[in-house]
């Protein structure tokens, strides 16, 4: 660690959560004070039922902790070679869970609250923040959450003129591109309708028979739900999203009638018969390689989600970037409303880190928190930070929040939504590997396995580079 940074006002950040946190580490330990602010205790939420920072309030696991495999298991690593406080704390309280970083959760956020408190540029502040930040805050970062405050949650709203930043969050899965059945499926837009920014090919199709649409339908109508919890109970859907299984169970034919209409659509596999439905996917990510199922929001459970979606056709083999899910949720359209260092466009004093900006998970909302705390530091040492590199887990996350992501290709409700870590993010490699170590070539499934490893020794060496060339610089100044 540096010494006191010379700057006369400190980092404000708002929000003791995991986010908050880890900002609040990386800016101190670049030698600037930071202010952290937290509503606990003097307002609680629904969902919290202590005061402490980095309180875990549903899993205690961080998920995998396989560096070489699993892309949550690669950001783990690239947030301890940063010098993470989150990750630090979580493998000092580790819990056995396998293959998978699990924490004892008390122990964890007792941790993250003692390094806090014991940091001599840090000031725990407790209360609640109700309105955008005074003036005079000059770098400020919000961490609140997706519990954030209505207050500040509103004031957000009117300065960034969104509809709404606190609604049910309608997710439709999303499928790694590379494991859909081409030979069925087939790309056509509508009526070979272009829109801005389209090709007139700009849909995944899948067909499906009167008998494939029945027991899909039947499926759906069997199928178990997750509950809302009680604090979610009160808080409308969002842009009229429906559930999936809620649309087909108004009538057998009101998915036909929505997002499974067959119209406008031939198929070249088979172009003298009409299907019966259609299930359509759209483009995800600038990279081409995720597309997520259009008008699928669904609050079935993940396993009856798998078991149901893996029946249409052409998605037999489908790997599930993410499942569809339903719940309450707080975040900005940040594509949209953030640049590239995770600043508010319209008031860039103003940065935005962790769930709120449309990440998903303890880590990756961790890690968005870390980036958020080096942009910061930066800032007040007027020096230039570059982005991490885009095939780093971290780079791959932040280019997801600030710009990876594409809109709909249609007018109408905003299509971004949180996002896990996963390697579908990643841009490709230049040439996946084919043979193994000994030569021999790779096949079926070991060709995926190789492909990922391959991102990840790409993902850490790259990573020390920008490590060296931007933050050993930094701290040296």
């Amino acid at each position: 660690m540096t010494g006191p940074h010379s700057s006369a006002n400190p980092v404000h950040i708002i929000g003791a959560g995991l986010a908050g946190s880890e900002a609040a580490w990386q800016v101190a330990e670049a030698g600037i004070p930071v202010i952290l602010h937290e509503m606990r205790p003097v307002r609680m939420t629904e969902a919290h039922r202590t005061d402490s920072p980095a309180e875990l309030v549903c899993s205690n696991s961080f998920r995998s902790d396989d560096a070489a495999n699993n892309a949550v298991g690669l950001l783990h690593a690239e947030m301890r070679r940063l010098g993470s406080l989150i990750m630090r704390a979580a493998d000092a309280n580790q819990v056995p869970a396998g293959g998978a970083l699990a924490v004892d959760r008390d122990g964890f956020s007792a941790a993250v609250t003692r390094a806090l408190q014991e940091h001599p540029l840090i000031k725990l502040q407790r209360g609640e923040i109700t309105g955008l930040p005074p003036a005079e805050w000059d770098n400020v970062i919000i961490a609140t959450g997706p519990l954030t405050s209505a207050p500040l949650a509103e004031a957000v709203r009117a300065l960034t003129d969104e509809n709404a930043l606190a609604f049910f969050d309608a997710i439709a899965p999303i499928v790694h591109k590379d494991s859909i059945d081409m030979s069925v499926a087939w790309f056509q837009s509508r009526y070979d309708k272009s829109g801005p920014g389209g090709t007139g090919a700009d849909y995944i199709n899948c067909p499906m028979t009167k008998e494939q649409y029945d027991v899909f339908v039947d499926a759906l109508l069997a199928g178990e739900t997750s509950e809302f919890r009680e604090w979610e109970a009160n808080t409308p859907y969002f842009d009229g999203c429906l559930p999936i299984e809620v649309m087909a169970a108004r009538g057998r034919e009101t998915l036909r009638y929505g997002p499974m209409k067959p119209v406008g659509l031939t198929n070249p596999n088979d172009p003298t018969v009409k299907p019966h439905a259609v299930v359509q996917l759209r483009q995800d990510n600038r990279l081409g390689t995720l597309y997520n199922i259009v008008g699928f929001q669904t609050k079935l459970k993940y396993g009856q989600q798998q078991q149901i979606f893996r029946t249409i056709p052409g998605l037999e083999a489908a790997e599930f970037a993410r499942l569809g899910g339903l719940h309450r949720n707080t975040f900005l359209n940040s594509p949209k409303l953030l640049d590239g260092q995770l600043r508010l466009r319209a008031q860039p004093r103003l940065r935005f880190a962790g769930q709120m900006t449309g990440c998903e998970g303890y880590v990756e909302s961790a890690s968005i928190g870390l980036i958020a705390g080096l942009y910061a530091a930066a800032d007040k040492r007027t020096q230039a930070l570059s982005p991490p590199p885009p095939t780093s887990a971290l780079g791959a996350l932040l280019g997801h929040i600030t710009g990876g992501h594409i809109e709909t290709i249609e007018p109408g409700a905003r299509s971004f939504q949180p996002m896990n870590i996963n390697f579908g993010l990643f841009p490709p490699l230049a040439a996946p590997p084919t043979k193994k170590p000994d030569g021999t070539r790779l096949r079926g499934n070991e060709k995926t396995v190789a492909k990922k490893q391959a991102m990840s020794a790409r993902a850490l060496a790259d990573l020390e580079s920008w490590i060296a060339d931007n933050l050993r610089v930094a701290v040296a100044a």
